[in-house]
């Protein structure tokens, strides 16, 4: 298998292949704040658990 198929393999796949790419149903807005909610929550255990008593 050569460089040039192996990419053109990947790009295919990144484009979602026959499907047409993303999902309807994935809102980036929505799965960013998701991610930022749970983030702040992890960093707000952490500074909880690492308090100086």
């Amino acid at each position: 298998m050569s460089l040039h198929s192996t990419a053109t393999h990947l790009v295919s796949l990144a484009e979602g292949g026959e499907h047409g790419g993303n999902h309807h149903s994935l809102n980036p807005y929505i799965i960013g704040f998701g991610a930022l909610g749970a983030l702040l929550l992890l960093l707000w255990i952490t500074t909880r658990f690492n308090r100086d008593r």
